[in-house]
């Protein structure tokens, strides 16, 4: 039954373990760069994310934000990046990212998104 189930948590014929590298790969990727294009599932998927991680690398506890960041991100570069843009949003709680719709893939009518850092 599909009682309770988010609609943006599940992808269709992944299991968990791939769920989530693709979840940490799309993270990675998009504080490396500060936005990335891709479909609106997956950027939903990953907003909530976001507000955590910023949220996280703005606690007073630099160690454990270290280390709880590092284990969901993957490269050392993309970790010191968000220290780097997290510290613009010290006086904010959430609303850190901007989705917008681009087009509908070719294909299978995906609608493409572009998720993006907001401006402080």
């Amino acid at each position: 039954m599909r009682h309770r189930m988010k609609k943006f948590g599940h992808f269709k014929k992944k299991d968990r373990d791939h769920r989530d590298s693709m979840i940490r790969n799309l993270l990675t990727s998009f504080f490396l760069h500060s936005s990335v294009v891709t479909t609106e599932k997956r950027a939903l998927a990953i907003t909530g994310m976001i507000d955590k991680l910023i949220n996280v690398a703005n606690e007073e506890n630099q160690l454990n934000a270290i280390r709880e960041v590092g284990s969901v991100l993957f490269t050392k570069e993309s970790s010191v990046l968000l220290f780097e843009r997290a510290a613009k949003f010290k006086d904010r709680k959430s609303g850190f990212s901007r989705i917008t719709p681009i087009k509908y893939r070719d294909g299978d009518s995906a609608k493409i998104v572009k998720i993006e850092l907001v401006e402080a």
